[in-house]
């Protein structure tokens, strides 16, 4: 954490986070997607910044997390895009480490703002909103018979 005040936090024992896998974990006004890539642990914040989705349920592949909403692929480590290098966005990383077979988490004692966070990382998406289509008509026989 740059400058702010941390703190460790224990979150829970190794074996409840399973290998290649996220879980969320909500702490001291955070959600966290923390990850068990077997040889370490990596948190980053649950909110994908591009459309909201929750990070924690996406795909791990290597060092990176697919969001399951839009495919945006974030690097654990830096909480940089990869897949999409004209955009400017990031999700929030946060230190992780695995000690005495449980797992901890480095968090601000005072969180930034929102003003902060987005001098950080730049671009802020608005939060995910869900949207019902409309039913399609029933479609009407557009098919002509022959004329006989």
């Amino acid at each position: 954490m740059s400058g702010a005040e941390a703190r460790w936090v224990r979150l829970t024992a190794c074996e409840n986070i399973p290998l290649r896998e996220g879980r969320l974990v909500e702490i001291a006004g955070h959600q966290l997607a923390v990850f068990n890539l077997g040889e370490r642990i990596l948190a980053i914040e649950n909110r994908c910044p591009h459309r909201g989705g929750p990070l924690a349920d996406g795909i791990v592949t290597g060092q990176m997390v697919v969001c399951p909403l839009h495919a945006w692929k974030f690097d654990l480590v830096t909480g940089k895009v990869a897949n999409h290098p004209e955009s400017q966005a990031c999700a929030a990383t946060f230190p992780a480490r695995m000690e005495d077979g449980a797992v901890l988490v480095e968090i601000p004692v005072n969180p930034p703002d929102d003003k902060t966070a987005l001098a950080q990382c730049g671009h802020r998406d608005r939060p995910l909103r869900w949207v019902q289509r409309k039913p399609l008509l029933p479609a009407t026989s557009g098919i002509h018979q022959a004329e006989q």
